[in-house]
């Protein structure tokens, strides 16, 4: 089979095509036939070395496809079962090995293409807007990169669940999105020289000068300060991700100062940690996207083996929805 690799940490052409061996199920894992694979930020991450990993290295984390074989042990699929996953590594390939606790069962309604594109931004907008931060009616939320993958979906997530939406887009086709999306209000950052002082002013203007409850960041150190000074009193900063950079340590005092403010910082793996919340999650986004009450935005495709081209327009912040790769 054909497979993405990274011998080295590096830029995007770090990444080759390689020829491997069909991977073999064990005796509780199936074997997959990758329909799409899903392109994230943390692939970046890995890739690049700001996230340690072992090397060779092959990126991704989601996808979706049809079981091609079982174990012997396997009573939870069977051949032509169509399956997503979140959390395998290795998912830039022809074929993958899952196990049950990556997997879910993908409904009659949803396409392949479809959920592999829900499932690590999917799932985390469901863990932010559910847990991380409950919303519920009468919050206000800041979503930075409101038209990228995670934004839309948490802001369509957060809408339905009574909350006005705030986003930050830089063009128009973005606003356009978001605001389809359900955002109530849209800021637009291309213009501002100091997003530490025009964020928190622009949002507060929108919020009669009370700033909002909390503020879903992805970016990481380029809006951090900005998002930290856009919240109310006793308001909460979840951060889940560093697209600009990692923020660097900070005082503790500044949320005293700020407000009796609250941070977080959430992974998702600690949102998945049993069956029943796996289920719930997953069962969640799968039923609203076949009732038609979600979309999934699928910004750009690319062939496997243009692994490196999607890393480079994703890096770029070229993309709007989710960027998958074609075996």
């Amino acid at each position: 089979m054909k497979a993405i690799q990274a011998d080295h940490p590096g830029g995007p052409d770090a990444m080759r095509v390689v020829d491997a061996p069909t991977p073999v199920p064990g005796s509780d894992q199936v074997l997959v036939d990758v329909s799409a694979s899903g392109v994230n930020f943390i692939d970046t991450y890995q890739r690049s070395g700001v996230y340690d990993v072992a090397r060779p290295f092959r990126p991704g984390l989601e996808g979706a496809g049809v079981v091609a074989a079982v174990g012997e042990d396997v009573d939870w699929a069977a051949p032509g079962d169509r399956l997503a996953w979140a959390g395998t590594l290795g998912s830039y390939a022809e074929q993958v090995v899952l196990s049950r606790h990556d997997a879910y069962r993908v409904p009659d309604g949803v396409g392949l293409d479809t959920a592999a594109a829900l499932m690590l931004q999917g799932l985390t907008a469901h863990f932010l807007s559910a847990s991380a931060f409950p919303l519920g009616p009468g919050h206000t939320a800041l979503v930075h990169a409101g038209a990228g993958g995670v934004g839309l979906l948490l802001t369509q997530l957060a809408a339905a669940r009574g909350a006005r939406v705030i986003t930050t887009v830089s063009r128009d086709d973005k606003e356009e999105l978001s605001r389809a999306a359900g955002a109530s209000e849209v800021v637009r950052y291309e213009a501002f020289t100091d997003m530490s002082e025009e964020l928190p002013r622009a949002v507060r203007g929108l919020t009669d000068g009370a700033g909002v409850d909390v503020v879903y960041d992805g970016v990481g150190a380029a809006t951090f300060d900005g998002s930290l000074a856009s919240l109310a009193v006793r308001g909460t900063l979840v951060l889940f991700g560093g697209a600009s950079g990692q923020v660097p340590p900070f005082d503790l005092q500044r949320l005293n100062h700020g407000g009796s403010l609250s941070v977080t910082r959430p992974s998702m793996v600690h949102y998945l940690r049993t069956d029943e919340e796996r289920s719930w999650r997953a069962g969640d986004l799968f039923s609203a996207v076949a009732a038609g009450e979600l979309e999934v935005r699928i910004g750009a495709t690319y062939a496997l083996s243009d692994a490196p081209a999607a890393h480079r327009v994703l890096e770029g912040r070229g993309t709007t929805g989710k960027v998958l790769l074609l075996p």
